[in-house]
């Protein structure tokens, strides 16, 4: 395979990444396949150079590689004793590249956004896309998610304000990484995306050095989302005003989300209404936004200690 640079998207839960990814996977030399979930666990478990024995037997744990369609005896023979975690988990996706026919492969997993640095670390010469919902749109299609699609966490967004506080803090965190690695680094829009979606998927090729194919435009037929209930706008093409919070979010939750993330709206071209009301509200904003940056630290924390631990195998048998 090629030693091409990855194509990671980052985005906040609804925020349109799972749109990008489709359009982007119809790129004949990109692949990206559903969410994965799986980096943080595999890089916690096999710290220092992997054995690849250890490593496959893991995988054999994991229902992702089998509902990606990937045999664990495809990954097998990429992995050998020694490399590092980054190289073998890279080896993964290269191999679901091949399987379909593709030189590149990409990722696309929201969760990933509280783990840029791990990121950064594991894949130095990724390129990234980070696509930016206006936040107040993006917390009204995620608290009308059906319950049980997202896993719960101790900071889990259970309000407008919870959501503006993931928001900021994953945000701030991806365009700092942006900072970081320069110009392998692109922001888009997602208002962006959907009013202009040609122009945007040009711009991103050209970022990422892949050759532009307008059967990215036509995704609604090959994407199943049966199973999924809260992607079922992958069967429409893009459109503007899918969520609008000027007319479907309370004056009180509009209050509390800017109080919260009022600066990064603007810095993000975003308006804010609110002005003293929001004002008012900045000393419990800024507690609110302190208690979710601690849970959410904490339980990271909490599932590094589990996944190093011999409970974690307990959990995950092997996969007949």
């Amino acid at each position: 395979m090629t030693g091409e640079p990855p194509l990671l998207l980052l985005g906040v839960r609804r925020s349109g990444t799972t749109l990008l990814r489709v359009m982007l996977d119809g790129n004949p030399e990109l692949a990206i396949p559903d969410e994965s979930y799986f980096i943080p666990q595999l890089v916690a478990r096999h710290r220092g150079s992997v054995d690849a024995d250890e490593f496959v037997d893991d995988l054999r744990r994991l229902p992702t590689l089998r509902e990606w369609g990937l045999p664990v005896e495809e990954v097998r023979p990429r992995l050998r004793d020694g490399m590092s975690a980054g190289e073998a988990v890279a080896a993964i996706y290269q191999a679901y590249a091949q399987r379909q026919g593709k030189q590149r492969w990409g990722d696309k997993t929201p969760m990933y956004m509280q783990h840029l640095t791990l990121l950064e670390r594991l894949f130095p010469e990724a390129r990234y896309v980070h696509l930016i919902r206006d936040g107040r749109d993006a917390a009204l299609s995620f608290l009308s998610m059906p319950e049980g699609v997202v896993t719960r966490t101790w900071a889990h967004p259970d309000s407008a304000a919870d959501f503006a506080c993931q928001w900021r803090l994953e945000v701030a965190a991806a365009r700092a990484l942006g900072r970081r690695v320069g110009e392998r680094y692109l922001e888009l829009r997602y208002e962006d995306l959907v009013s202009d979606t040609d122009g945007a998927l040009r711009s991103i090729c050209d970022f990422a050095q892949l050759p532009y194919d307008r059967a990215m435009l036509d995704y609604t037929g090959r994407v199943d989302v049966s199973a999924k209930p809260h992607q079922q706008r992958l069967k429409e093409a893009p459109r503007t005003g899918v969520r609008d919070w000027r007319t479907e979010m309370p004056a009180e939750d509009v209050a509390e989300f800017e109080a919260v993330a009022g600066g990064l709206l603007e810095s993000c071209g975003y308006p804010v209404v609110s002005g003293a009301a929001a004002g008012r509200r900045a000393k419990a904003a800024r507690a609110r936004y302190a208690s979710y940056r601690a849970r959410a630290a904490a339980w990271r924390g909490v599932a590094r200690v589990l996944q190093r631990s011999p409970l974690w195998r307990r959990r995950h048998p092997p996969l007949a």
